[in-house]
């Protein structure tokens, strides 16, 4: 199949190769015309094989079906970006969702630019892709700059000039991967947001990490609130808005017993909240209506 040339539209992550001299002679002799890097090529979807380097390797289902929707209707707006492997054969830099979804709305061809890289810039490449392009969570972002820094050899100033972002946002992803894996889950899972994640990594020990962690989850705290106690901890200061833990509590161990009973009695995870007065509240949640009926026949309501 004839290869067509488009024209140009943007040179995309083309800054980070500026070899000109070496994509023409990589050209030659193949299917492609000798053309700068700015130029965009009708290549067949067939012979684009993967990117063994793609940092994600999960895609949204549902919003890749929107996507293609989209491309079905009105075309590719951005070109991904490939480079040649052999004659009619290519290998995906950047634009794996844009490449699948092309596949799913039945196109041929797909526009793309053509790109002479090694394995390390197509690993730089599609990380920073991905970075700029792609909706990440905070410990995506994370692992993608130190990916960066380990396997293409960045510097911190280096990778954050590439980025466009300051040295000290880039430290401060990376220090996430230093916290326990339960907590990395749940920024991953959005139970814990990046500001709560910065506070609690100022904390030193893993322990006390997992215990605010645990506090924020169970009593909703906001950011505020976490960075308060984490300097107060770090001063050495009580807290007087914690709740008196189980060992504090009048009820001792038996809370727990007692709340694992309610559990088993109405057949879902039941919460006893004790404050400082001895006040406090048993909380039954259901799933739906026909779960609160359910309750309300074990009560007799």
């Amino acid at each position: 199949m004839t290869i067509k040339k488009r024209s140009g539209l943007g040179k995309g992550l083309s800054a980070l190769l500026s070899d000109n001299d070496a994509i023409e002679k990589e050209q030659q002799g193949s299917l492609l015309p000798q053309v700068a890097t700015s130029s965009v090529f009708e290549i067949p979807v067939l012979e684009i094989a993967a990117n063994p380097f793609q940092p994600r390797t999960h895609f949204d289902v549902d919003a890749l079906n929107e996507l293609s929707e989209s491309i079905r209707i009105q075309g590719i707006i951005q070109p991904v970006t490939v480079r040649r492997l052999a004659d009619r054969q290519y290998q995906l830099i950047s634009g794996e969702r844009r490449l699948q979804a092309s596949k799913l709305a039945g196109l041929l061809t797909i526009p793309a630019y053509v790109r002479t890289a090694n394995d390390q810039q197509m690993l730089e490449m599609a990380l920073i892709e991905n970075i700029q392009r792609e909706n990440l969570n905070a410990i995506e972002i994370a692992l993608s700059y130190q990916r960066l820094i380990s396997e293409c050899q960045l510097k911190q100033e280096e990778l954050g000039d590439r980025v466009g972002k300051k040295r000290t946002t880039v430290n401060n992803y990376l220090r996430l991967l230093r916290l326990p894996v339960d907590i990395q889950a749940a920024i991953k899972d959005e139970k814990i947001s990046m500001g709560h994640a910065r506070a609690i990594v100022n904390v030193e020990k893993a322990d006390v990490q997992l215990a605010i962690f645990n506090r924020i989850v169970e009593e909703q705290l906001s950011v505020r609130q976490v960075e308060e106690l984490v300097r107060k901890l770090a001063n050495h200061e009580p807290d007087e808005n914690r709740s008196p833990s189980k060992a504090e509590s009048p009820f001792g161990a038996d809370l727990k017993a007692v709340q694992q009973k309610l559990s088993g009695f109405f057949g879902t995870k039941t919460a006893i909240k004790v404050r400082k007065d001895n006040q406090g509240e048993i909380r039954v949640p259901f799933a739906s209506i026909d779960d609160l009926n359910r309750l309300l026949d074990i009560l007799n309501l």
